[in-house]
């Protein structure tokens, strides 16, 4: 797994992070809040593996939105093939957005926004869980029920 590693200061109790540097913490800033959560024993390795599978059918399926302007240039309309059509999907594509598709329903209603919000946007749970307006602490008993769910429908034993 790829890191990268910096330094945070910790504020105590009634002080600012800039005002002492008291204590700090080391974060990897490319950790996911899945892996994060799986270093600390509070996912099991199938359900890692199934919030990957669904992490990658999300982006294989160019699900995401762009943020940035596409600057290649276009190939010539000269050809048999033509040019490519803006908004044009690929085979793998199409059925990476069926498999996600799929996964998120296949997690059950209600499920679906967790995961999406964990697994592919990379919010923390309590994030997630405030966005959703839950409980503390529901929110990774929820994720882990969907990941179990989704590594049924990816079939990962």
């Amino acid at each position: 797994m790829k890191q990268l590693i910096a330094e945070r200061a910790l504020a105590q109790d009634g002080e600012s992070a800039t005002s002492r540097k008291v204590r700090s913490v080391r974060v990897n800033l490319a950790e996911s809040p899945l892996g994060w959560l799986r270093a600390r024993g509070l996912v099991s390795e199938r359900q890692l593996a199934a919030g990957e599978a669904l992490r990658r059918d999300y982006e294989r399926g160019a699900l995401p939105q762009r943020t940035v302007m596409r600057w290649d240039a276009s190939p010539p309309g000269k050809t048999r093939r033509g040019g490519h059509q803006p908004g044009a999907s690929t085979l793998a594509q199409i059925d990476a957005r069926d498999r996600f598709h799929k996964a998120i329903a296949s997690a059950g209603p209600g499920l679906g926004d967790i995961l999406w919000r964990v697994v592919c946007a990379g919010e923390s749970v309590p994030v997630a869980e405030q966005a959703l307006g839950w409980p503390t602490r529901a929110g990774r008993l929820v994720l882990t029920l969907a990941l179990d769910r989704v590594a049924n429908y990816y079939r990962i034993n």
